[in-house]
C-alpha cells in the first residue's frame, strides 16, 4: 500500500514532526561542571529543560556538600548520637545505598571517613604547611559507617549509633548524574549522555543507531590522554583514581581516596578502577571500593557481585588501546 502524501499548498498541517537535534547544556555543580548531550525535538530551553537540569544538581549539592555548613549532610554530622534526624528523600536514598555497598564491600567503601578527609587536607579546610598530619604507617581501628548509622525507611529518618563524620564524595556525584538522567527522561528525551567530573550515564545511543563513545582517561598527572574507548548505549560508567586529586608532604604524594582499613590515604593501590553499572550512583561507590581493595581482592569481589570493572595498573601499556568489554566480573 502506498503512503498517501498530499502537497500542503499553503495549508498548515495538523501535526508537525520535528527532527531530532543535538543539544548540549552544561553548568556548575559540586566544585566542577556537569554536561548533558542529548537529542531532542524543538527548543529544549523553552521547555525549561536547562532550568530543571540545573535545579536537580543544585539540590544534590545543597543536601550532600561538606563545603556548605547548612547542607542536610552537615546538619546530620553535627547531630548528637541517639537522635533521629529526618532526611530529604534524595539524601536518604544516597545514605541507604552507601551503607549497603559499605556492607557488601566489608567496609572498603565507607562514608564515615569525614574526619580522615579533613585530617589529611582534602576537606573544606585545605591543609596548611604547618598542619600536623596523622602517621600514615599507623593502622587505626575504625567502625565503618554501616555499623554507626541506623535507618528508618518508613519515616525516612537516620540516627547515629556511634560518633561518625560522614563524607559522600565517593557517591554524591554519581547520584547527581542519575538525577540529570531522570530529568531528561521526564522530559521525554531518549538519547542522551550526561556526566559530572568524568562520571557518566548514557541512554538510547545516538539516533542513527551508533553507541556513545566514552574515553577512559590514562591515569597520569599533567596532560590528559586516552587509555581506551568504551562504546556505550545504556548504563553508567564511573572511575575512581588517585592521579588527579592529591597532596604532597615531605616529598610524599598522598591520594585523596581514604583506606578505611588503615585510617589513611590509600597506598599501593591501582592507578584507577573503572566500573560499568546500571546506575552511576552504584558505579561511583563500587569504583571507590574496588580501588581500595585492589586488583586481587577487588576483582574477586567484583566477580561475586556481578560487577563489571576494569583495573588500570600504574605500569604503562598494561591496558588495551581500545576497550570494548570489561573483564573482572563474569569472565573470571
Amino acid at each position: 500500500m502506498k503512503m498517501p502524501i498530499e502537497r500542503s499548498e499553503g495549508r498548515q498541517p495538523d501535526l508537525m514532526i520535528l527532527p531530532l537535534e543535538r543539544q548540549v547544556f552544561s553548568g556548575a555543580t559540586m566544585g566542577t561542571r556537569y554536561s548533558a548531550v542529548f537529542y531532542a525535538r524543538g527548543d529544549a530551553v523553552r521547555s525549561g529543560l536547562n532550568r530543571d537540569l540545573q535545579a536537580a544538581v543544585d539540590a544534590v549539592d545543597a543536601q550532600m556538600s561538606t563545603w556548605k555548613p547548612d547542607s542536610a549532610l552537615m546538619r546530620l554530622n553535627r547531630a548528637p548520637t541517639g537522635i533521629w534526624c529526618k532526611m530529604p528523600e534524595e539524601l536518604f536514598t544516597v545514605l541507604a545505598a552507601a551503607l549497603e555497598i559499605g556492607r557488601l564491600s566489608e567496609g572498603a567503601f565507607d562514608i564515615g571517613v569525614g574526619d580522615l578527609v579533613a585530617a589529611w587536607g582534602f576537606g573544606s579546610q585545605a591543609a596548611s604547611s604547618d598542619q600536623k598530619w596523622p602517621d600514615a604507617k599507623t593502622t587505626v581501628a575504625r567502625r565503618p559507617a554501616h555499623l554507626c548509622l541506623e535507618l528508618d525507611h518508613a519515616q525516612q529518618r537516620v540516627r547515629k549509633l556511634a560518633a561518625v563524620t560522614l563524607d559522600l564524595s565517593g557517591i554524591a556525584k554519581g547520584f547527581g548524574v542519575d538525577e540529570l538522567a531522570s530529568v531528561l527522561m521526564a522530559h521525554g528525551v531518549e538519547h542522551f549522555l550526561v556526566s559530572i567530573d568524568g562520571e557518566l550515564r548514557a541512554a538510547g545511543g545516538k539516533p542513527e543507531g551508533s553507541p556513545w563513545r566514552v574515553a577512559v582517561e590514562k591515569p597520569q598527572t599533567g596532560h590528559r590522554a586516552v587509555e581506551g574507548v568504551i562504546e556505550l548505549s545504556e548504563g553508567a560508567v564511573a572511575t575512581s583514581g588517585d592521579y588527579r586529586h592529591f597532596v604532597e608532604r615531605d616529598g610524599i604524594r598522598y591520594g585523596h581516596t581514604m583506606d578505611p582499613r588503615h585510617g589513611a590515604p590509600l597506598a599501593d593501590g591501582p592507578a584507577a578502577v573503572t566500573v560499568m553499572a546500571a546506575t552511576c550512583m552504584g558505579g561511583d561507590a563500587w569504583a571507590t571500593a574496588l580501588l581500595v581493595l585492589g586488583p586481587g581482592t577487588g576483582a574477586e569481589l567484583a566477580s561475586r557481585q556481578g560487577i563489571e570493572a576494569l583495573f588500570i595498573d600504574r605500569l604503562p601499556g598494561t591496558a588495551p588501546d581500545a576497550i570494548t568489554s570489561f573483564q573482572s566480573s563474569k569472565e573470571n
